[in-house]
């Protein structure tokens, strides 16, 4: 188990926050890196999950400036299921390489494009890249502006990956493009961009306030013609209107939509915002879009809740069958989607309202018994009560008089509509 104790004593650190730095120094020199590797392989052999992602998000993640959500395992599996495989895959906001080494897990021998803008995270995405010898490019930059401030690439070697830097980052696209990036972020668009070719075909630049279709349509300009694309983003992108809804409004119009997945609240480790995975395809042969509510499938553990193998298998089994499950999926067409004004909020078109359970009228007869019982003995207490106070003072005595009718009052009609209310239950029997 590499803990973050383990972790830091391997990469030769006391304190966390060393780490990043520490660790790029050695990523840079091929014999410390691969002296580091065999240090980590010792402690742990499983390739197929990033070591890094709780450590991480732990020691260094910065959610309230950067936005930063590590994805969790059982939502990088839900992600990545969706695309099937493929012989090469971009990753935009990368961060350490979670999805890209699920991706790399069910083929090792593809291609691999990951963004990532964190100074921090860098380090941390070269190392488990070359450790896993993949071929890739890695671009250290902001995946929005286009501005890189370095470009490495790795490649494939007898054991892990040689690490070189280029001078420019080429121009790929993807079969797949996997991604999960910060929520709801600020950018800073210039005006111009409406005419770039990521964003010119839908009339509108996600507001300044909230990037999230902004990424979306950058990783979209990404993929190769018959691509698949999942992001994982905010339930806002569904309805939220403006400039997000022309956006939206204009993928569905063009075919891109394929799915849209419900997850659970409480998924991720520092936030609780519920999130959806879109599915995006280029040259769809048909116009429904799959919807899919699966925000009660989880496994509760502390204050999170987890995706466990029965509920991805149920996702993706649904997904890839295009399965119609009542309260949980549903195929809706494009009039219907346009009857709602392009709004994709899941509850629209899934309904997963639970009737409340009706007790029978046997358990709601003995429930009222017990109650008139337990009625009955309070009165008698409460006249005890009162039997025993009379004596005291001539006031006093006064006061439980004027008490006593006012009670005698109340209980009796009570008592008389009771009786007559079951005397017509009875009469009607």
């Amino acid at each position: 188990m590499l803990t973050i104790d383990k972790i830091n004593k391997l990469i030769g650190v006391t304190e966390s926050f060393h780490a990043s730095y520490k660790l790029m120094e050695i990523v840079n020199n091929k014999i410390e890196r691969e002296k580091l590797f065999g240090l980590f392989l010792s402690e742990q052999q499983d390739l197929s999950f990033d070591w890094f992602t709780e450590y991480f998000q732990a020691e260094h993640s910065d959610r309230k400036g950067k936005k930063q959500d590590f994805t969790p395992d059982g939502i990088i599996r839900v992600a990545n299921g969706v695309l099937g495989t493929t012989d090469s895959n971009a990753d935009i906001c990368a961060g350490t390489g979670g999805l890209t080494i699920k991706r790399y897990s069910e083929n090792p021998n593809a291609s691999f494009y990951c963004e990532e803008f964190s100074d921090r995270a860098l380090p941390f995405l070269l190392f488990n890249l070359s450790i896993r010898n993949v071929d890739a490019i890695v671009c250290h930059g902001d995946s929005l502006t286009r501005d890189f401030k370095g470009i490495y690439q790795l490649i494939k070697a007898e054991k892990f990956s040689e690490i070189v830097m280029l001078k420019e980052s080429p121009d790929i696209e993807s079969e797949t493009v996997i991604m999960n990036p910060p929520y709801s972020m600020s950018w800073n668009p210039e005006k111009g961009w409406i005419e770039q070719e990521r964003f010119k075909a839908f009339e509108a630049l996600a507001p300044k306030s909230k990037s999230d279709y902004a990424f979306l349509l950058q990783g979209l300009h990404q993929l190769k013609e018959y691509g698949v694309m999942s992001i994982i983003l905010p339930h806002g992108v569904l309805f939220r209107g403006s400039a997000e809804g022309i956006i939206r409004k204009k993928l569905i119009e063009m075919n891109l939509l394929d799915a849209v997945i419900g997850l659970p609240a409480k998924a991720f480790l520092s936030t609780d915002i519920p999130t959806a995975v879109l599915v995006i395809k280029k040259n769809r042969t048909t116009k429904d879009i799959l919807f899919i509510d699966a925000s009660k499938e989880f496994t509760k553990y502390a204050s999170q809740n987890v995706l466990e193998d029965k509920h991805i298998s149920k996702i993706l089994d649904t997904f890839n069958g295009r399965k119609q499950i009542d309260k949980f999926s549903k195929s809706i067409s494009f009039d219907e989607i346009s009857e709602n004004d392009f709004n994709l909020n899941i509850p629209r078109y899934i309904d997963t309202f639970e009737p409340e359970k009706v007790e029978s009228l046997d358990k709601i007869k003995n429930e009222l018994a017990e109650i008139d019982i337990k009625i009955e003995r309070s009165q008698q207490e409460l006249s005890l009560m009162l039997d025993e106070l009379v004596g005291t003072t001539p006031e006093a005595d006064r006061e439980i008089k004027e008490f006593a009718k006012f009670f005698s009052k109340r209980v009796n009609p009570l008592k008389n509509a009771k009786k007559a209310s079951r005397g017509e239950q009875l009469t009607l029997l």
